[in-house]
């Protein structure tokens, strides 16, 4: 099978996903939150970014590596964290890891993954990165760290636009619910897709492992997912951030900034990077988009902080659109689960591929041999 003729796009993974995975799975996944009005701001906006073509530029050949925070990566582009990825596709974690390990690019673990930092960081080896959700218990934070650091991981990306739950109406009607209640519909969702069923069969069902393995004994019942939420019930602020920068020795970034102010406050904290992010708009609906605020950041943090982007990126266009407004780096997170959920290990070499070729193309359309030259050939607006 061809892939290239099966699955040009990222939207074609994306419909492979959707026929692979029960409904729940999916929309958990795909969605919003609200009526996804941001999710579609994001995508207007990043349409909206454009570039002068160029002719007779001769042969070019396309320099697609990218440093980034001490390293030289294969590509300018990482896997993005996303929470339960073991749900969404068994085994989902260390299978990114794998990938991104053998392709020289970053990925990043969620806290509320399925999959233990123990399992999945030897597996990422050096191109591991860890999230955190921020545990209100300063004991707990202090051990996870420990987990985390003793795992191989030695990047740590704090979110920071995480300070309550988001409905996701999507999910809901999906019937997914906190704590998981398996119902009628589910069941019958997982029997008209029995490869997930069958591979979820042999992984075991999904829990929250991390974060469950801080519930005290007492209260770990039926109810366990409802206490592991509690574990994550931080809302951090200024103090808080002062105090993992002091238990972490290796390089901080905070995601989920998008005001230059938060921007170059947290510099002057000593973050050594900024990524600047809505959360694909799963958080919070009426927020700008991403992509309109990373200029402003860029502008007002300058060009020696290192800033990393994600949100509604689909394709290596879009790579080169963050890149050309002043992303460093660029993360994916929709797009690598619904390539493992379409074709497995396999889907995510091929979205690597796709993303690779598109850059090239798009790059040759421009006239350009390296990312330097995309802010001149910008078109704004179009």
């Amino acid at each position: 099978m061809d892939l290239d003729l099966t699955h040009p796009a990222v939207s074609d993974l994306r419909k492979s996903s959707k026929r692979n995975l029960p409904r729940f799975a999916f929309e958990y996944l795909d969605s919003a939150t609200g009526t996804e009005l941001g999710k579609d701001r994001n995508r207007r906006a990043l349409d909206s970014i454009g570039f002068m073509p160029a002719v007779l530029r001769g042969k070019l050949k396309a320099e697609l590596a990218r440093e980034f925070l001490g390293h030289e990566f294969s590509l300018p582009v990482g896997i993005a964290p996303v929470g339960m990825s073991g749900m969404i596709w068994p085994g989902a974690e260390c299978k990114l890891a794998a990938a991104a390990r053998e392709r020289n690019i970053p990925y990043c673990m969620s806290t509320v993954t399925v999959a233990l930092p123990e399992e999945v960081g030897p597996v990422a080896d050096s191109m591991g990165w860890f999230q955190l959700y921020p545990p209100d218990s300063r004991e707990i934070r202090r051990d996870i760290l420990k987990r985390v650091k003793n795992s191989g991981f030695r990047k740590l990306v704090l979110t920071v636009d995480v300070p309550d739950d988001s409905r996701r109406e999507r999910q809901r009607r999906s019937h997914i619910a906190i704590p998981p209640k398996l119902t009628l519909p589910m069941i019958a969702s997982m029997i008209l897709h029995p490869r997930w069923s069958l591979a979820m069969a042999r992984a075991g069902v999904p829990k929250l492992h991390l974060v469950e393995s801080y519930v005290p004994p007492s209260r770990r019942s039926s109810d366990t997912f409802r206490h592991a939420g509690k574990v994550l019930r931080g809302q951090p602020d200024w103090g808080y951030l002062a105090e993992l920068r002091q238990e972490w020795e290796g390089d901080i970034l905070v995601k989920g900034v998008l005001e230059p102010e938060d921007a170059i406050r947290l510099v002057e904290a000593g973050i050594n990077g900024i990524w600047v992010s809505n959360h694909s708009a799963r958080q919070f609906e009426a927020g700008p988009a991403s992509i309109d605020q990373l200029p402003k950041i860029r502008e007002a943090i300058g060009r020696d902080v290192p800033i990393a982007f994600d949100s509604g990126v689909s394709s290596g266009l879009d790579v080169l659109r963050a890149l050309a407004l002043g992303a460093d780096f660029v993360f994916l997170g929709r797009a690598f689960h619904y390539a493992v959920s379409a074709l497995g290990e396999k889907g995510i070499h091929h979205l690597l591929h796709i993303l690779e070729m598109d850059m090239r193309t798009n790059m040759a359309q421009i006239g350009i041999q390296t990312f330097d030259g995309l802010a001149d050939r910008l078109i704004m607006n179009i």
